[in-house]
């Protein structure tokens, strides 16, 4: 298990809710022919198409980057690992909400797919899509995760439930996480259609920031659906790579790559600029009612594409077990 009391803590700018409505009105333009952005309730998250353990995503929000990309390429740590529930604590928030990108530990995954999916002990690789209630005075963790890997049968995308095959809430290396107390509250409300710029909705919410503020570190933290359209996303192959990965051209040509439909749902973090803490600055994660999952990079059907998002800004941002040896490669 990684040590998680390794961790570094800084403040982050949180612009008045209008303030940024209007700054994320303004920008977005610039990559959509179509965006309204407006301060709204947070619509009620455990009903569909979201089905999360909680209404909201308001109270106390703060953002996360555990462990990192170091510790996956160039050789994988497989001793990495992290609990939900010791890293809601690390935040200050016990019992916190818990959502955004990860790896599932190889560990958990290897053991049981020996038993379930591979028949034999290799160990392998998935992407993670956390959505966890955490533990807290006496509740247990509910875990309404999904995973995606690469179907051993016919090489397609593969989702499932985590909390079907697994009871713990670990995932392994690396978790770009938004934690909350789940509560209901005033949100940022992005509705945006038909891309004209090249940038992914998430990468345009950064840049936007990152232009407006470039004096600052904002984070935010949410979810979003892609109504309409497809969208590129990657998983990792079930092996480990047996050699080395020292390039975003290396890691790109192992991970596989797919092209899947709407509706589907994105758990998102980003953050506008590095406050010195060896950050990736933005990662989002996908899911859907139709098996489909994974890493989402952007949409391919630019012309045809719907979004619809829910984003809150954080107040801190905690690095927990910030690798020491480190590297540029899949930062973004």
């Amino acid at each position: 298990m990684a040590d998680v009391s390794k961790t570094e803590k800084a403040k982050l700018y949180v612009p008045d809710l209008e303030e940024l409505r209007a700054v994320l009105q303004t920008g977005l333009k610039d990559n959509f022919a179509e965006v309204k952005v407006s301060v709204v309730e947070c619509p009620d998250l455990t009903k569909d198409p979201f089905n999360f353990p909680v209404r909201g995503l308001c109270g106390n929000p703060r953002v996360t980057d555990v462990g990192g990309v170091p510790y996956l390429v160039p050789v994988v740590q497989k001793h990495k690992e992290y609990d939900m529930n010791a890293i809601s604590k690390e935040l200050e928030l016990p019992g916190a909400f818990i959502l955004g990108a990860g790896a599932v530990s190889s560990r958990i995954v290897g053991m049981n797919a020996e038993q379930i999916v591979l028949r034999c002990t290799l160990y392998f690789l998935s992407q993670l899509i956390p959505l966890v209630l955490t533990e807290a005075d006496g509740r247990p963790a509910v875990n309404s995760s999904y995973f995606s890997s690469i179907n051993p049968l016919d090489g397609q995308c593969l989702q499932e439930s985590y909390s079907e095959k697994f009871s713990d809430c670990n995932f392994g290396l690396l978790g770009n996480l938004y934690a909350c107390e789940g509560r209901p509250g005033k949100v940022i409300e992005v509705r945006a259609e038909k891309r004209t710029g090249d940038q992914s909705i998430v990468t345009a919410l950064r840049k936007t920031l990152e232009v407006q503020y470039p004096d600052q570190s904002l984070a935010l933290g949410g979810t979003f659906i892609i109504q309409r359209g497809k969208a590129k996303i990657h998983i990792m192959p079930r092996e480990f790579s047996a050699c080395p990965l020292n390039s975003d051209e290396e890691v790109n040509s192992w991970l596989k790559h797919f092209e899947v439909k709407a509706p589907l749902i994105c758990q998102s973090v980003l953050v506008s600029k590095d406050p010195g803490l060896d950050l990736r600055v933005e990662h989002t994660h996908c899911f859907s009612h139709h098996g489909e999952g994974g890493h989402y990079y952007i949409d391919t059907t630019p012309d045809s594409v719907e979004y619809l998002g829910y984003f809150v800004p954080a107040e801190f941002i905690y690095r927990i077990d910030r690798p020491k040896d480190t590297h540029a490669v899949r930062r973004d």
